[in-house]
């Protein structure tokens, strides 16, 4: 009995030694070591600055003012950054290709959306002072059960976290807890954004169906037609996109992002080591599907609606276009990666909008042959072409397979070649 209770120590404290060694050999970087987590912060500063500034404090005759459509749309794109940002955690670093983040960001639209639309009160067309139009509209005679608690802003918080949190672990669990990868698992999370979209355009699931909610007045008391509220919601969208970046760079960062890197390598081999891979990817998911909710959340006052449209699986394909054309597992790359492609929708939708969709497919197929590694690995490869430091690269090897073998690992290699009969 002792002799078996030594082993298992040895066994233990082995792959503790092999762990210890296989983190050790990787460097984990200071926050804000690195110089794109300065230029990105130095960048939205200024734009948040002179946006803000040009809109509430020059006036409209000077060529330097900025008008509240630009800034509204300025906040659009910071709101798909940080979608992207968060589809960049789930794909960049682990390796799970979602299609469905849309719904997730619509489930947080549709959360902002009904505590908005229970702020509008008497003042709706029909002037009730609890039903939302839609319902009165719908000779609805009650508020449903799930509508109650909207009314206050920091029940709808919770909620936009918690119901695609809630969603992606359910989904993760089962998914992940079965095995299920590649582009299986990439099929089924665009059935589940699809069927999302179905249900929602139902009348009868009480979200308004295919019109969705609009018509929004104010929110805590503020009215969203107002400059200052338009520009205060930009400042609060940067602000949780920095915030988002920068928890996102130190998670992925830590010892559960280096668990993360090495699954996305070899998931066997994380497994063998002894890890609950499963547990890391689920958690994963839900942090990055709360993220996605956020950007729906913040989305919603900002452009005025939220529809079932917004659920549409070529939705949840174009994020991952943004993604890869900033370069995915870089963070700062799905950032900038959705401003630069939905600020060309903008400008080229006006131009060629019935050509704007084969520009997009185009683009993924020029980024996918001449730059794999999005427009953040050009400019990586080109820092280190001229001799200029580069962060680490996630796309190295995974530190838990560079780490040495251990007394227990040599023994099971050994093993192995026993058993095939090779040296």
């Amino acid at each position: 009995m002792t002799s078996i209770n030594t082993n298992l120590n040895n066994e233990k404290n082995d792959r503790k030694t092999a762990l210890s060694k296989a983190t050790g050999a990787y460097k984990r970087p200071s926050l804000l070591s690195e110089q794109s987590s300065y230029w990105l912060m130095i960048i939205t500063a200024i734009i948040v600055a002179y946006a803000s500034i040009g809109n509430l404090l020059i006036p409209e005759s000077s060529a330097l003012h900025v008008s509240t459509h630009t800034v509204t749309l300025l906040g659009k794109y910071l709101c798909y950054a940080l979608l992207a940002l968060s589809v960049d955690v789930i794909w960049g670093y682990c390796g799970i290709l979602s299609l469905g983040h849309g719904a997730f960001f619509a489930l947080g639209g549709y959360g902002m959306g009904m505590y908005l639309m229970r702020q509008i009160g008497s003042r709706g067309v029909y002037a009730d002072p609890v039903l939302p139009d839609f319902m009165v509209f719908l000779n609805w005679s009650e508020l449903p059960w799930f509508w109650h608690g909207f009314d206050q802003l920091w029940y709808a918080i919770i909620m936009i976290m918690l119901v695609p949190g809630l969603l992606a672990f359910v989904f993760g669990y089962l998914a992940f807890r079965s095995r299920v990868t590649g582009v299986y698992l990439s099929i089924m999370t665009q059935a589940l954004t699809y069927a999302l979209m179905l249900a929602f355009f139902r009348n009868e699931m009480g979200f308004g169906g295919n019109n969705g909610m609009t018509d929004f007045k104010d929110i805590m008391g503020f009215s969203l037609q107002a400059d200052g509220t338009r520009v205060a919601l930009f400042v609060i969208t940067a602000i949780t996109l920095l915030g988002a970046y920068l928890l996102s760079k130190w998670l992925m960062s830590s010892k559960f992002g280096r668990i993360i890197i090495s699954i996305r390598d070899s998931e066997d081999r994380s497994r063998f080591i002894g890890y609950r891979t499963e547990r890391y990817k689920v958690w994963l998911f839900v942090y990055s599907a709360v993220l996605a909710g956020i950007a729906g959340a913040l989305y919603v006052p900002q452009v005025g609606i939220i529809n079932p449209s917004e659920f549409t699986p070529l939705n949840s394909i174009e994020l991952v276009v943004w993604v890869a054309v900033g370069g995915r597992g870089t963070l700062y790359g799905a950032i900038a990666g959705a401003i630069l492609v939905n600020f060309a929708k903008t400008r080229f939708t006006g131009i060629f909008p019935e050509a704007w969709l084969f520009a997009l497919g185009g683009l993924f197929v020029f980024v996918t042959i001449f730059l794999p590694k999005g427009v953040a690995g050009f400019i990586t490869q080109w820092r280190g072409n001229t001799g200029e430091e580069t962060p680490i690269s996630t796309d190295a090897p995974s530190t838990l397979e560079q780490a040495p073998l251990t007394q227990s690992q040599n023994s099971d290699k050994n093993m192995k070649s026993d058993l095939t009969g090779n040296e």
